[in-house]
């Protein structure tokens, strides 16, 4: 089965961290990314462009508007995704426990994809 996993930062957070520190978590994550990609398990993912570099698409009156930034306000951003593939939910949960942003502050949604789409 196939799980995506969405990784979100508080982008202000990120940004305030010793640049030390985040070269230390992207050292991390290249390792966790070579390790699941060994095993098998790794589809797809990439890092996403700051929120600011975002355009929402809304309909307003039954035409698409367009508005700069991010959909909602939220504590946390969308800064990446990985796809991975797993036997079932719990092997998708302790791929994504490795997950090197955890440690300092990030969160992790786990998502299973809908096999009929």
């Amino acid at each position: 089965m196939q799980y995506l996993l969405l990784c979100c930062f508080d982008e202000e957070r990120w940004a305030n961290l010793p640049e030390s520190r985040r070269d230390e978590i992207m050292r991390q994550y290249g390792a966790w990314k070579q390790e699941i990609t060994q095993s098998g398990q790794y589809r797809a993912g990439a890092k996403l462009q700051p929120t600011s570099s975002a355009t929402t698409i809304r309909a307003r009156h039954g035409k698409p508007t367009l508005t700069d930034g991010p959909f909602a306000e939220t504590k946390e951003q969308l800064g990446g995704y990985h796809l991975i593939e797993c036997q079932d939910l719990d092997e998708a949960l302790a791929v994504a426990r490795r997950i090197p942003t955890l440690d300092a502050g990030g969160v992790i949604e786990v998502r299973p994809l809908d096999p009929t789409m």
